[in-house]
């Protein structure tokens, strides 16, 4: 962590060129900048150079401000200004290098997890958690805010070294060129290599379900039990939400982590891209498709069918691409289309029950 008595750079915060090109070019320079560190309702803890300060957005902003996207969130570097009882104004928002977000299924407008960060941990417990086509979603949250993916299997303690070895393979098979980092804070294995992983100056957001032991990683990456931990039912073997408010912490080797709420839905967003990087293989394949728009789940000539059948294909894979895609789809939908589309599967449900009463 950052010592209070030692006077720190903006780059020790995660400041960097991008932000600074940014800060110039928008005519900023006059004010100065913080982190966004924490947030909470209709307020902020932000941080620079020489303290923490509670801080609000401005009426005019907050007047402007048609989507989520508008207001600040944890990560982002602002404009501010100080006043004389410690608190801050909020002015601008400096652009964003990087945004992990999702989308609710029942809300139009989608959540910001966190923002400007270098490398997402997605973290799966090795319990009832464990679920390949969780990990493909998240893959895509990461890949379409352009944000760098490295798996934590967590809670290694809970199963054998042949078993973890097992879910180590399914993971590389599944997924390509991505990091896998063991862990456990019972037992403390793997703790130095997660340290050791975590570099000086970058960003680090910690994503999963409730329950999987993110805060806990925290608090032992801190060295203090500074995330206050609640217990984990022993009827379903599910985590309750540890952490209320998303927060920043830094770490002391200089690295910056931050924490989230549980999370029980991973929603898509605007994830077409996301979806094709990680799918790349069945994007591949498809090209090859007889015809140009192939849905893949049907046509004759489709050579994604074709890599099925021939087993050289994976049947789960494919599955969730088809499913994520549909989703995706869903959600990029006005809400009249929305209501066509569920008013038309109304119908269709209301014909067949008829039908079966025949």
């Amino acid at each position: 962590m950052i010592n209070e008595n030692t006077k720190i750079e903006l780059k020790d915060l995660g400041y960097n060129e991008f932000f600074e090109s940014e800060r110039k070019s928008l005519g900023l320079t006059e004010y100065p900048i913080a982190r966004i560190i924490a947030e909470y309702k209709e307020l902020y803890r932000v941080k620079d150079t020489d303290g923490e300060y509670l801080a609000k957005i401005t009426g005019k902003q907050m007047f402007e401000a048609t989507k989520r996207e508008d207001y600040p969130a944890v990560g982002d570097w602002v404009a501010i200004t100080l006043s004389s009882d410690k608190t801050a104004t909020i002015h601008q928002i400096l652009p964003r290098q990087t945004m992990l977000s999702k989308k609710y299924s029942n809300k139009q407008d989608i959540q910001i997890i966190a923002t400007n960060i270098d490398i997402v941990f997605i973290v799966e417990s090795m319990n009832r958690d464990y679920n390949l086509n969780r990990f493909e979603r998240y893959l895509v949250l990461a890949n379409e805010g352009n944000i760098t993916p490295t798996i934590i299997l967590n809670k290694i303690d809970l199963i054998s070294k042949e078993e973890l070895d097992t879910k180590i393979k399914q993971i590389k098979d599944r997924f390509n060129n991505i990091d896998v980092i063991s862990t456990s804070t019972i037992t403390e294995q793997g703790l130095n290599d997660l340290t050791n992983y975590i570099e000086k100056g970058k960003t680090y957001c910690f994503i999963g379900s409730s329950g999987v032991g993110k805060s806990s990683l925290i608090n032992k990456l801190l060295g203090k039990n500074e995330i206050k931990i609640k217990e984990i039912s022993n009827i379903k073997d599910k985590g309750k939400h540890t952490t209320t408010n998303r927060e920043m912490y830094f770490l002391e080797n200089g690295g910056i982590v931050i924490d989230n709420p549980g999370t029980r839905e991973v929603g898509m967003a605007d994830t077409n891209i996301g979806i094709e990087n990680v799918f790349d293989e069945i994007i591949t394949l498809s090209k090859n498709c007889k015809y140009s728009d192939c849905t893949h789940t049907q046509e004759s000539g489709c050579a994604v069918l074709k890599a099925i059948e021939e087993k050289k294909l994976d049947k789960e894979k494919y599955q969730n691409y088809v499913k994520l895609k549909k989703e995706t789809e869903y959600y990029e939908m006005t809400d009249l289309e929305k209501r066509g589309k569920d008013r038309k599967f109304g119908q269709f449900v209301k014909r067949t029950l008829k039908e079966l009463e025949k």
